[in-house]
Protein backbone atom coordinates (compact mmCIF):
# COMPACT_ATOMS: atom_id res chain seq x y z
CA UNK A 1 0.00 0.00 0.00
CA UNK A 2 1.32 3.45 -0.93
CA UNK A 3 1.99 5.73 2.05
CA UNK A 4 -0.48 8.48 2.92
CA UNK A 5 0.96 11.66 1.35
CA UNK A 6 -1.78 14.02 2.56
CA UNK A 7 -0.14 17.23 3.89
CA UNK A 8 -0.44 17.85 7.62
CA UNK A 9 -2.55 21.00 7.95
CA UNK A 10 -4.15 21.94 11.26
CA UNK A 11 -7.50 23.57 11.93
CA UNK A 12 -5.95 27.05 11.59
CA UNK A 13 -4.51 26.28 8.14
CA UNK A 14 -0.95 26.02 9.43
CA UNK A 15 1.07 23.43 7.54
CA UNK A 16 3.21 21.19 9.76
CA UNK A 17 6.64 20.69 8.22
CA UNK A 18 8.83 20.44 11.34
CA UNK A 19 9.06 17.52 13.78
CA UNK A 20 10.95 17.60 17.06
CA UNK A 21 11.54 13.94 17.90
CA UNK A 22 12.80 12.98 21.37
CA UNK A 23 14.96 9.86 21.42
CA UNK A 24 15.41 9.67 25.21
CA UNK A 25 14.34 11.37 28.42
CA UNK A 26 17.75 10.61 29.98
CA UNK A 27 20.45 13.21 30.42
CA UNK A 28 23.94 13.31 31.89
CA UNK A 29 23.35 16.80 33.34
CA UNK A 30 20.77 17.95 35.90
CA UNK A 31 20.21 21.60 34.99
CA UNK A 32 18.30 23.33 37.76
CA UNK A 33 15.66 24.89 35.50
CA UNK A 34 15.01 21.57 33.73
CA UNK A 35 14.80 18.79 36.30
CA UNK A 36 15.42 17.90 39.95
CA UNK A 37 18.69 16.31 41.03
CA UNK A 38 16.97 12.98 41.75
CA UNK A 39 15.12 12.76 38.45
CA UNK A 40 13.09 9.59 37.90
CA UNK A 41 13.62 8.49 34.31
CA UNK A 42 11.20 6.37 32.33
CA UNK A 43 11.30 2.56 32.33
CA UNK A 44 12.96 1.42 29.12
CA UNK A 45 9.91 -0.63 28.10
CA UNK A 46 7.92 2.61 27.75
CA UNK A 47 10.46 4.16 25.39
CA UNK A 48 10.20 3.67 21.64
CA UNK A 49 12.91 1.52 20.10
CA UNK A 50 15.16 3.12 17.50
CA UNK A 51 13.30 1.13 14.83
CA UNK A 52 9.97 2.51 16.10
CA UNK A 53 11.34 6.05 16.17
CA UNK A 54 12.47 5.58 12.57
CA UNK A 55 9.04 4.32 11.52
CA UNK A 56 7.34 7.27 13.19
CA UNK A 57 9.72 9.69 11.47
CA UNK A 58 9.06 8.13 8.07
CA UNK A 59 5.30 8.54 8.59
CA UNK A 60 5.84 12.26 9.17
CA UNK A 61 8.17 12.58 6.18
CA UNK A 62 5.55 10.96 3.96
CA UNK A 63 3.06 13.62 5.08
CA UNK A 64 5.28 16.57 4.20
CA UNK A 65 7.58 17.08 7.18
CA UNK A 66 10.89 18.28 5.73
CA UNK A 67 12.78 19.12 8.92
CA UNK A 68 13.46 16.85 11.88
CA UNK A 69 15.28 17.86 15.04
CA UNK A 70 16.37 15.02 17.32
CA UNK A 71 16.12 15.95 20.98
CA UNK A 72 16.07 14.50 24.48
CA UNK A 73 16.96 14.57 27.33
CA UNK A 74 20.39 14.39 25.83
CA UNK A 75 20.08 12.51 22.52
CA UNK A 76 23.74 11.47 22.35
CA UNK A 77 23.56 9.44 25.57
CA UNK A 78 21.26 6.90 23.91
CA UNK A 79 23.11 3.80 22.81
CA UNK A 80 23.39 3.42 19.01
CA UNK A 81 21.48 6.68 18.43
CA UNK A 82 23.86 7.47 15.57
CA UNK A 83 22.26 4.55 13.66
CA UNK A 84 18.97 6.46 13.69
CA UNK A 85 20.76 9.59 12.47
CA UNK A 86 22.27 7.65 9.58
CA UNK A 87 18.93 6.10 8.65
CA UNK A 88 17.13 9.45 8.64
CA UNK A 89 20.06 11.12 6.90
CA UNK A 90 19.37 8.95 3.87
CA UNK A 91 16.07 10.83 3.45
CA UNK A 92 17.81 14.20 2.98
CA UNK A 93 17.04 15.40 -0.55
CA UNK A 94 15.88 11.91 -1.50
CA UNK A 95 12.22 11.90 -2.55
CA UNK A 96 11.47 8.48 -3.98
CA UNK A 97 7.74 8.95 -3.72
CA UNK A 98 7.75 8.66 0.08
CA UNK A 99 8.77 12.20 1.00
CA UNK A 100 12.14 13.71 1.81
CA UNK A 101 13.99 15.82 4.34
CA UNK A 102 15.56 19.20 3.70
CA UNK A 103 17.29 19.17 7.05
CA UNK A 104 18.15 16.82 9.91
CA UNK A 105 19.59 18.38 13.03
CA UNK A 106 19.71 17.93 16.79
CA UNK A 107 19.84 19.78 20.08
CA UNK A 108 22.53 18.63 22.52
CA UNK A 109 24.15 19.71 25.76
CA UNK A 110 27.50 19.15 24.06
CA UNK A 111 29.05 16.79 26.60
CA UNK A 112 29.43 13.97 24.04
CA UNK A 113 29.63 16.09 20.90
CA UNK A 114 33.39 15.64 20.47
CA UNK A 115 32.80 11.88 20.19
CA UNK A 116 30.05 12.13 17.57
CA UNK A 117 30.67 15.33 15.58
CA UNK A 118 32.34 13.64 12.61
CA UNK A 119 29.70 10.89 12.49
CA UNK A 120 26.91 13.45 12.56
CA UNK A 121 28.39 15.35 9.64
CA UNK A 122 28.96 12.14 7.67
CA UNK A 123 25.29 11.20 8.23
CA UNK A 124 24.06 14.46 6.69
CA UNK A 125 23.65 16.73 9.71
CA UNK A 126 24.90 20.22 8.93
CA UNK A 127 24.08 22.18 12.06
CA UNK A 128 23.48 21.55 15.75
CA UNK A 129 22.10 23.53 18.66
CA UNK A 130 24.18 23.36 21.83
CA UNK A 131 22.75 24.41 25.19
CA UNK A 132 25.21 26.68 26.99
CA UNK A 133 24.01 28.87 29.86
CA UNK A 134 27.35 30.05 31.21
CA UNK A 135 31.05 30.20 30.37
CA UNK A 136 32.08 30.16 34.02
CA UNK A 137 33.10 26.65 35.14
CA UNK A 138 32.01 27.17 38.75
CA UNK A 139 28.65 28.55 37.71
CA UNK A 140 28.25 25.76 35.14
CA UNK A 141 28.84 23.11 37.79
CA UNK A 142 26.34 24.74 40.13
CA UNK A 143 23.68 25.23 37.46
CA UNK A 144 23.99 21.80 35.81
CA UNK A 145 25.02 19.96 39.00
CA UNK A 146 27.88 18.48 36.98
CA UNK A 147 31.44 19.77 36.35
CA UNK A 148 31.47 19.37 32.56
CA UNK A 149 32.00 22.77 30.97
CA UNK A 150 35.38 21.71 29.55
CA UNK A 151 33.71 18.77 27.77
CA UNK A 152 31.03 21.04 26.33
CA UNK A 153 33.56 23.54 24.99
CA UNK A 154 35.59 20.67 23.54
CA UNK A 155 32.43 19.39 21.86
CA UNK A 156 31.62 22.79 20.37
CA UNK A 157 35.15 23.04 18.97
CA UNK A 158 34.89 19.52 17.54
CA UNK A 159 31.58 20.34 15.87
CA UNK A 160 33.09 23.41 14.23
CA UNK A 161 36.11 21.39 13.07
CA UNK A 162 33.80 18.72 11.60
CA UNK A 163 32.02 21.33 9.48
CA UNK A 164 28.87 21.64 11.59
CA UNK A 165 27.31 25.07 12.05
CA UNK A 166 26.74 25.65 15.76
CA UNK A 167 24.02 27.70 17.40
CA UNK A 168 24.31 28.24 21.13
CA UNK A 169 21.07 28.23 23.14
CA UNK A 170 21.17 30.17 26.40
CA UNK A 171 18.29 30.19 28.87
CA UNK A 172 18.10 33.59 30.55
CA UNK A 173 17.96 33.02 34.31
CA UNK A 174 17.39 35.81 36.81
CA UNK A 175 20.12 36.04 39.40
CA UNK A 176 22.15 33.33 37.66
CA UNK A 177 23.51 34.37 34.27
CA UNK A 178 21.95 37.73 33.49
CA UNK A 179 25.30 39.44 34.08
CA UNK A 180 26.98 37.09 31.60
CA UNK A 181 24.62 37.06 28.64
CA UNK A 182 26.47 39.73 26.66
CA UNK A 183 29.75 37.88 27.23
CA UNK A 184 28.25 34.61 25.97
CA UNK A 185 26.91 36.33 22.84
CA UNK A 186 30.24 38.04 22.14
CA UNK A 187 32.13 34.77 22.61
CA UNK A 188 29.75 32.88 20.35
CA UNK A 189 29.97 35.45 17.58
CA UNK A 190 33.72 35.63 17.93
CA UNK A 191 33.88 31.86 17.36
CA UNK A 192 31.63 32.10 14.30
CA UNK A 193 28.55 30.68 16.02
CA UNK A 194 25.01 32.01 16.23
CA UNK A 195 23.46 32.60 19.64
CA UNK A 196 19.86 32.34 20.80
CA UNK A 197 18.35 33.47 24.10
CA UNK A 198 15.36 31.63 25.55
CA UNK A 199 12.95 32.54 28.33
CA UNK A 200 12.61 29.87 31.02
CA UNK A 201 9.65 27.59 30.29
CA UNK A 202 7.26 26.45 33.07
CA UNK A 203 7.48 22.70 32.47
CA UNK A 204 7.77 20.14 35.28
CA UNK A 205 8.54 20.24 38.99
CA UNK A 206 12.03 21.44 39.89
CA UNK A 207 14.00 22.02 43.10
CA UNK A 208 13.03 25.66 43.40
CA UNK A 209 10.58 28.26 42.11
CA UNK A 210 10.30 29.23 38.45
CA UNK A 211 9.23 32.75 39.32
CA UNK A 212 12.65 33.16 40.95
CA UNK A 213 14.33 32.13 37.67
CA UNK A 214 12.23 34.12 35.20
CA UNK A 215 14.13 36.83 33.36
CA UNK A 216 12.02 38.44 30.59
CA UNK A 217 13.88 38.85 27.31
CA UNK A 218 12.31 42.29 26.93
CA UNK A 219 14.49 43.30 29.88
CA UNK A 220 17.54 41.49 28.51
CA UNK A 221 17.16 43.11 25.10
CA UNK A 222 16.86 46.57 26.65
CA UNK A 223 20.12 45.98 28.52
CA UNK A 224 21.86 44.72 25.38
CA UNK A 225 20.69 47.78 23.44
CA UNK A 226 22.45 50.02 25.95
CA UNK A 227 25.67 48.26 24.97
CA UNK A 228 25.17 47.34 21.29
CA UNK A 229 23.27 48.31 18.17
CA UNK A 230 20.58 45.73 17.40
CA UNK A 231 18.71 45.72 14.10
CA UNK A 232 15.89 43.42 13.03
CA UNK A 233 16.90 40.50 10.80
CA UNK A 234 14.43 38.67 8.54
CA UNK A 235 16.26 35.33 8.88
CA UNK A 236 14.06 32.38 9.88
CA UNK A 237 15.35 28.96 10.89
CA UNK A 238 12.02 27.13 10.80
CA UNK A 239 11.57 27.44 14.56
CA UNK A 240 10.10 30.08 16.89
CA UNK A 241 13.14 32.38 17.14
CA UNK A 242 13.05 35.94 15.86
CA UNK A 243 16.42 37.42 14.99
CA UNK A 244 18.42 40.62 15.28
CA UNK A 245 21.88 41.56 14.07
CA UNK A 246 24.46 42.84 16.52
CA UNK A 247 26.46 45.51 14.70
CA UNK A 248 29.41 45.46 17.08
CA UNK A 249 29.95 41.68 16.93
CA UNK A 250 28.78 41.12 13.35
CA UNK A 251 26.71 38.12 14.46
CA UNK A 252 23.09 37.12 14.56
CA UNK A 253 21.10 36.77 17.78
CA UNK A 254 17.88 34.79 18.14
CA UNK A 255 15.20 35.50 20.72
CA UNK A 256 12.64 32.86 21.80
CA UNK A 257 9.94 34.49 23.91
CA UNK A 258 7.14 32.08 24.89
CA UNK A 259 6.10 34.35 27.75
CA UNK A 260 6.70 37.96 26.65
CA UNK A 261 6.07 37.53 22.92
CA UNK A 262 3.72 34.79 21.75
CA UNK A 263 4.87 33.25 18.46
CA UNK A 264 2.09 30.74 17.82
CA UNK A 265 0.40 32.19 14.73
CA UNK A 266 3.01 30.76 12.39
CA UNK A 267 3.59 27.49 14.25
CA UNK A 268 4.73 24.72 11.90
CA UNK A 269 5.81 22.20 14.58
CA UNK A 270 4.73 19.21 16.58
CA UNK A 271 6.69 17.20 19.14
CA UNK A 272 6.88 13.48 19.73
CA UNK A 273 8.16 12.26 23.08
CA UNK A 274 10.44 9.31 23.57
CA UNK A 275 7.35 7.32 24.65
CA UNK A 276 5.62 8.10 21.36
CA UNK A 277 3.19 10.74 22.61
CA UNK A 278 2.56 13.38 19.97
CA UNK A 279 2.07 16.78 21.56
CA UNK A 280 0.44 19.14 19.12
CA UNK A 281 1.67 22.08 21.23
CA UNK A 282 4.62 22.34 23.62
CA UNK A 283 2.48 24.39 25.99
CA UNK A 284 -0.66 22.26 25.76
CA UNK A 285 -1.99 18.95 27.00
CA UNK A 286 -3.44 17.82 23.67
CA UNK A 287 -1.81 14.56 22.64
CA UNK A 288 -2.13 11.49 20.42
CA UNK A 289 -0.61 8.11 21.28
CA UNK A 290 1.74 7.09 18.46
CA UNK A 291 3.26 4.27 20.52
CA UNK A 292 -0.06 2.42 20.45
CA UNK A 293 -0.24 3.04 16.72
CA UNK A 294 3.27 1.86 15.90
CA UNK A 295 2.81 -1.27 18.04
CA UNK A 296 -0.59 -2.12 16.52
CA UNK A 297 -1.37 -4.83 13.97
CA UNK A 298 -1.37 -2.22 11.19
CA UNK A 299 1.29 0.31 12.22
CA UNK A 300 1.40 2.25 8.94
CA UNK A 301 -2.35 2.68 8.77
CA UNK A 302 -2.65 3.46 12.46
CA UNK A 303 0.15 6.03 12.30
CA UNK A 304 -1.44 7.75 9.31
CA UNK A 305 -4.77 7.97 11.17
CA UNK A 306 -3.07 9.24 14.34
CA UNK A 307 -1.27 12.04 12.47
CA UNK A 308 -4.54 13.10 10.87
CA UNK A 309 -6.18 13.16 14.31
CA UNK A 310 -3.34 15.30 15.67
CA UNK A 311 -4.18 18.04 13.19
CA UNK A 312 -7.68 18.33 14.66
CA UNK A 313 -6.46 18.91 18.23
CA UNK A 314 -3.63 21.39 17.68
CA UNK A 315 -4.60 24.57 19.56
CA UNK A 316 -4.24 28.05 18.18
CA UNK A 317 -1.76 29.06 20.85
CA UNK A 318 -0.08 27.89 24.03
CA UNK A 319 -1.06 28.95 27.53
CA UNK A 320 2.37 29.29 29.15
CA UNK A 321 2.48 31.32 32.36
CA UNK A 322 4.89 31.66 35.26
CA UNK A 323 2.98 30.76 38.41
CA UNK A 324 3.40 32.35 41.79
CA UNK A 325 5.54 30.74 44.48
CA UNK A 326 4.13 27.49 45.79
CA UNK A 327 1.87 26.92 42.79
CA UNK A 328 2.28 23.91 40.52
CA UNK A 329 3.99 24.46 37.15
CA UNK A 330 1.82 25.26 34.14
CA UNK A 331 2.48 21.70 32.90
CA UNK A 332 3.58 18.75 35.02
CA UNK A 333 5.69 17.03 32.37
CA UNK A 334 9.37 17.91 32.24
CA UNK A 335 11.08 19.37 29.19
CA UNK A 336 13.36 16.32 29.10
CA UNK A 337 10.27 14.13 28.59
CA UNK A 338 8.62 16.40 26.05
CA UNK A 339 11.80 16.90 24.05
CA UNK A 340 14.05 19.95 24.42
Amino acid sequence: MAPDRTPLIDGFQRRITYLRLSVTDRCDLRCQYCMPEKMQFLPRAEVLTLEELHRVALAFIARGVTKIRLTGGEPLVRRDMIDLVRALGRRIGNDDGQGHLDELTLTTNGTRLSEFADDLFAAGVRRVNVSLDTLDPVRFAELSRRDRLAQVLEGIAAAKAAGLAVKLNTVALKGVNGDEIAEIIAWAHGEGHEATLIEVMPLGEIDGERVDQYLPLTQVRAELERRWTLTEDSHRSGGPARYVRVAETGGRLGLITPLTGNFCDGCNRVRVTTTGQLYACLGGREQVDLRAAVRSADPDGALAAALTEAMTIKPHRHAFAIREKGEAPALARHMSVTGG
